[in-house]
């Protein structure tokens, strides 16, 4: 998926949450193994495992109904 499918336009106006931390990042700062995103908004990154626990239950109810 690339950057715009996510709706972003400029990838410098990103926000991140990174999972060592918990801080969010405006834009790409830390290794990438320890961030999550990236997000439109710092209000969507502060609920990133949120966002995340519900995708992922998102998949998995698609996953058990193509079954």
């Amino acid at each position: 998926m690339s950057k715009r499918d996510w709706g972003i336009e400029d990838p410098g106006e990103t926000y991140w949450f990174n999972t060592r931390t918990g801080e969010v990042e405006a834009g790409p700062q830390s290794l990438s193994i320890d961030r999550v995103g990236p997000f439109t908004t710092r209000e969507e990154a502060e609920h990133a495992n949120e966002i995340i626990a519900e995708r992922a239950r998102a998949w998995r109810d698609e996953d058990e109904a193509n079954d």
